[in-house]
């Protein structure tokens, strides 16, 4: 998410003087005038991609349980038969359809 001041924000003050490595002696620390590039992206596009991220895997994992319960049932109930377990698929996904509707 973007702050307030804009799409770049600089880092916390470091106690060295800059390109000077730390007491373990292992990574260089930064300056403040180097800053961390953060994504142009709009806020509405990141919402979205979330919102398309939760409606396919609720639609992957609703349409596998519904699946596997018609396949329970097909075998317990139905003799096989191969249309329990569609429906049970069509039900999970009209679930999460509905779920990612609303």
């Amino acid at each position: 998410m973007a702050s307030p001041t804009g799409p770049i924000d600089t880092l916390p003050q470091s106690s060295s003087a800059p390109g000077t490595t730390s007491s373990a002696g292992s990574t260089p620390r930064l300056s403040t005038s180097q800053v961390i590039p953060r994504s142009n992206r709009p806020v509405s596009e990141g919402l979205l991609n979330d919102k398309w991220d939760h409606a396919l895997s609720s639609l992957l994992i609703r349409s596998s349980l519904g699946a596997g319960f018609g396949i329970v049932f097909s075998v317990l109930l139905f003799k096989r038969r191969a249309w329990p377990a569609w429906v049970g698929l069509g039900f999970g996904a009209g679930r999460a359809w509905e779920e990612a509707d609303g």
